[in-house]
């Protein structure tokens, strides 16, 4: 059948074929389209990653293995110790490893990075007995003591100083208490007290080295032979 005959129009049938013909005629035309699909992508992922890394200062420290064990660290833990056990009073790099670091260092919840003079430098001039009364009450998101309740003032002053002097701050070092020297108690004797020594009833006392006296035979008994 013509298409004169079923009432279409040549031209319009050829523009229609030409609407759904592929833009894709030779074989260099498919391979620059298959590596553009693959090209433009990737620019596009790497131009998008670039942009959003360029407007943030990334801590390289942040990324250490001992820092992020610290933010996968369990909030609460459970531990075992011996009530009779003295305390080892921890130093304050070993405080700011464990309890500290976990915001100092990466600046979570708004916590002054430990080497940013311009987020250390207001709170510096509070002194180290200002900032360790305030890390003993807890501000902002930082609980009290930073969430360990047996920290001792001391641990927590000695941890700021750590924190502060790498900051810009030379604060020395609070000491520790001096440890009481108990010394062996000596009973003292009241003057002028003896002791009496035991002694029988109807007793003699004899020197020593003095031979005992001999028995007596009685008179009335005859002597043997």
């Amino acid at each position: 059948m013509s298409t004169h005959a079923a009432g279409l129009n040549p031209a319009h049938v050829e523009a229609a074929h030409d609407e759904h013909a592929s833009f894709i005629k030779t074989p260099q035309q498919l391979i620059v389209v298959l590596l553009l699909a693959f090209i433009v992508p990737i620019i596009g992922i790497i131009m998008v990653v670039y942009f959003v890394l360029a407007d943030q200062d990334i801590d390289r420290t942040a990324l250490e293995p001992d820092v992020v064990a610290a933010r996968l660290k369990p909030v609460g833990t459970v531990e075992v110790v011996d009530a009779n056990a003295p305390k080892v009073v921890r130093t304050g790099e070993d405080v700011v490893k464990t309890v500290c670091g976990a915001c100092h260092t990466t600046g979570a919840a708004n916590a002054p990075k430990i080497g940013d003079k311009a987020s250390w430098g207001t709170r510096l001039a509070q002194g180290l007995n200002g900032l360790t009364a305030s890390a003993i009450k807890g501000k902002g998101a930082m609980p009290p003591r930073g969430g360990v309740p047996d920290l001792s003032d001391l641990e927590v002053a000695r941890a700021i100083v750590v924190m502060a002097n790498q900051s810009g701050a030379a604060f020395k070092e609070p000491p520790a208490p001096a440890a009481a020297a108990a010394g062996p108690a000596k009973a003292a004797a009241a003057p002028g007290s003896t002791t009496p020594a035991p002694s029988s009833k109807g007793s003699t006392p004899t020197s020593a080295g003095t031979p005992a006296a001999a028995p007596v035979s009685d008179p009335g008994t005859p002597a043997k032979k």
